[in-house]
């Protein structure tokens, strides 16, 4: 089983620890106001947007191989489908 833990940091920042088995890594991750207003997602808290975005990852890749810094705006460069997925995520249901 994965856990997350997602604490705020600095404006735009958080903290992510991820276990899983008996390995915990961690990473920061940026949310540029800006992409938000441009996926029309700035009314949704943003450490909703930080978990969904860790699954995302944690569905292509193992906790281990998370970045130590990591901004939701270069994403998608590496994942051409970043946000579709993402918005995908939020959807209310």
């Amino acid at each position: 089983m994965t856990e997350k833990v997602i604490t705020a940091m600095e404006p735009e920042h958080y903290g992510v620890q991820v276990t899983e088995g008996g390995v915990t890594t961690s990473c920061r991750v940026a949310v540029p106001p800006a992409v938000l207003d441009d996926l029309a997602m700035s009314d949704l808290d943003p450490a909703r947007v930080v978990e969904e975005t860790i699954d995302f990852l944690l569905d292509r890749e193992p906790a281990t191989s998370l970045q130590g810094e990591i901004s939701i705006d270069d994403l998608q460069h590496r994942y051409p489908d970043f946000y579709d997925e993402l918005r995908a995520r939020v959807a209310p249901r």
